[in-house]
């Protein structure tokens, strides 16, 4: 429960299950998320993470049993795969159905994905029409729809602000990219990328496996300075502020809160042309570029970057969209509806 878009929907919907009339428990390996939502009133369970190991599966199995347990819920809504088989060992002899929330995987893994979810829950939910096709072609006929949803965020101080608190000149074009820096994400894609652009400064809030990697690539192509690493961020929105457009460059995706985020602040979207990302670009919000392709993501972030008038014309189609597909209230409505039919012993 740290960043990342999985841990920013379960926060959303924990808090705005009042709405709906859930009483919410989280269940996680802790971090600040669930910090600030045991702050706030919502009960929280430290589960070890499985790491995708049979040990780990079955230490994290016995913790979600406990909370079980103690919370008794009626239904268990489980984010990705290793929860979901986490979560069916732990209601095991109890009528407590598991929901599963799939994010994605990669293309090569759905059929794995696709095997254990059959048998590890009641009803699957794909966050994007993307995802739930790639279940339907590995065998698994029937994954419900919810795209993701942006829900209400701290507000951000001002730009000005922002950028002199990060030393940003007031009129340097910024980019952001809000990723973990982990293989998947293809940072090294967009550092040589940004080595074909001059007069800009790109930001990376993340941290994660290839920290120390990426630092010397940035030394080797001489962008020292003009790319900060940031690290693990809390002030997101303050960051969106600063910047001009994000920028993301995975070779996967399901249905990045990152991307929706940045639309729903104003700030348009370069990003790599793949499953939920096109979904939510369709909408005019940026620009799509081949995965994996250096010359086409700096060829986008020059289109964008250096000319308001583009950036403005996307920005305002990327917030209309958001605002219309991706809204909380829609999201809750749908979700109360699959929890209250699984509860009812069916499928949505």
């Amino acid at each position: 429960m740290g960043t990342g878009g999985a841990e920013t929907l379960v926060a959303g919907m924990a808090l705005a299950g009042d709405q709906a009339d859930w009483t919410s428990a989280v269940a996680s390996a802790g971090g600040h998320r669930a910090d600030a939502l045991r702050a706030r009133g919502v009960a929280t369970f430290a589960v070890p993470a499985p790491h995708r190991r049979a040990t780990g599966v079955l230490r994290a199995a016995h913790a979600t049993r406990w909370a079980v347990r103690e919370f008794a819920p009626d239904v268990v809504l489980a984010h990705n795969i290793s929860a979901s088989v986490v979560s069916r060992l732990a209601v095991t002899g109890r009528r407590i159905p598991v929901v599963t929330v799939f994010h994605g995987v990669a293309h090569v893994d759905y059929p794995a994905a696709a095997r254990i979810l059959r048998r590890t829950s009641r009803t699957v939910v794909a966050v994007a029409d993307s995802a739930a096709a790639g279940l339907r072609a590995a065998g698994l006929p029937e994954p419900v729809v919810v795209p993701n949803a942006v829900f209400d965020q701290p507000p951000a101080r001002d730009r000005a602000t922002v950028r002199a608190d990060l030393g940003l000149d007031p009129t340097v074009p910024v980019a952001l990219c809000v990723a973990r820096l982990e293989p998947q994400k293809r940072h090294d894609v967009l550092l040589a990328a940004w080595a074909l652009l001059d007069d800009a400064v790109l930001l990376l809030a993340g941290d994660g496996s290839r920290r120390a990697a990426l630092g010397a690539r940035c030394a080797e192509l001489g962008l020292t300075g003009r790319v900060r690493f940031l690290g693990t961020r809390r002030d997101v929105p303050d960051l969106l502020a600063a910047a001009d457009l994000t920028v993301l460059t995975s070779d996967w995706e399901g249905m990045p809160v990152a991307v929706l985020e940045s639309l729903a602040a104003g700030r348009p979207v370069v990003a790599s042309d793949v499953d939920g990302v096109r979904e939510v670009l369709a909408g005019g919000g940026g620009l799509l570029v081949p995965p994996g392709d250096a010359v086409a993501t700096a060829e986008a972030l020059c289109a964008l970057l250096f000319d308001p008038a583009a950036r403005a014309t996307a920005a305002a189609a990327g917030s209309l969209y958001v605002h219309t597909r991706h809204n909380p209230e829609t999201l809750m409505k749908t979700y109360n509806e699959i929890l209250a039919t699984a509860v009812a012993g069916g499928t949505r």
